[in-house]
């Protein structure tokens, strides 16, 4: 087990470092990214630039300058944005982070309920109404875009009918932390929450549904049928229980990528102010210390959540342990 866990922090510590020499050299590559003429503002004189790429360090080598960005990042945690002078990163994304962890982690949860939900009872009844109303629903809420969906929701809930009893309850766009106001953070992820986790709840649910309906082919399931095993016992213990292992390997690496910024949509149709929307801010910018924590930000959740999932794929099938 040691050698095991010594192995996937060597891997995710190899991962990340190639991604951040990666992102490092995309920077320096992209037209226009000169970090010391985007300091010093526009139109600002050949001097004052040279001065500028001197006092940042921009004038020595690219790997020094990789070196000593790393060091400010992780070690003494006082790297600056290149983009709004005296901001700290490290405070900066900390800050944004809970944002981003609460609007994902409860998404996660509603998509994850009610994708098995649905994907269970669409296999249960395969081909009948209940199959058919489900997946057509699941296919609107794949093809549905979260932007639009979440500014449909705003629409009705922030501005047609706000004042009504239905939606009186809704607080304005944004984002209220867990630890002033529990019930004020919960009211206000309410509908983020399902915003985000429309698609997935379809597309978790389609997926699963396939799943078991292959599981259903397999010998073991027929011979679990011979025995004279309940449809429901053989539906919920045998054929989910395999049929599921791709369900969470995929959510792994959902979860992973929407805590690392990909849930930007959702936090700027809803006012969240979230590492997505940090990454969006920062890649306009071109403000390379940001641009590098936020991606090695992504790149750390991506690695441990497939980690996890790794352990939870065992501990559903452990005939994976083989593999």
């Amino acid at each position: 087990m040691l050698t095991i866990f010594l192995s996937r922090l060597l891997r995710m510590v190899i991962v990340m470092l190639g991604i951040s020499v990666i992102t490092f050299l995309i920077f320096f590559a992209t037209p226009g990214s000169d970090p010391a003429a985007r300091i010093a503002g526009r139109n600002a004189a050949p001097e004052t630039i040279a001065a500028v790429r001197h006092d940042f360090g921009l004038d020595r080598p690219l790997y020094v300058q990789y070196g000593l960005m790393m060091d400010r990042l992780f070690i003494t945690r006082d790297l600056t944005s290149f983009a709004n002078r005296g901001q700290k990163i490290v405070p900066t994304i900390m800050s944004a982070a809970p944002a981003t962890l609460s609007l994902v982690a409860g998404a996660a949860i509603l998509w994850m309920a009610l994708g098995a939900t649905t994907g269970i009872i669409a296999a249960a009844f395969r081909n009948r109404l209940p199959d058919k109303i489900l997946m057509g629903a699941s296919m609107m809420a794949v093809a549905m875009p979260v932007f639009w969906v979440g500014e449909m929701i705003n629409l009705v809930t922030q501005s047609r009918l706000h004042d009504t009893w239905a939606f009186s309850w809704v607080p304005p766009l944004g984002y209220v932390p867990l630890t002033s106001d529990p019930a004020g953070w919960f009211f206000a992820l309410v509908f983020p929450w399902i915003c985000l986790a429309l698609m997935y709840i379809g597309l978790y649910g389609r997926m699963l549904r396939t799943g078991i309906i292959e599981t259903y082919q397999e010998d073991y399931i027929r011979t679990a049928r011979s025995k004279g095993l309940s449809a429901r016992r053989v539906l919920l213990k045998h054929a989910t229980r395999t049929a599921i292992i791709p369900i969470v390997i995929m959510f792994g690496m959902d979860f992973g990528v929407l805590v690392g910024g990909a849930a930007v949509l959702t936090e700027v149709v809803f006012g969240i102010n979230g590492v997505g929307r940090l990454t969006y801010q920062a890649l306009k910018a071109l403000d390379l210390p940001m641009i590098m924590a936020t991606v090695l930000y992504a790149s750390f959740f991506v690695v441990v959540a497939n980690a996890i999932v790794d352990v939870l794929c065992v501990m559903i099938d452990p005939r994976m342990r083989q593999k």
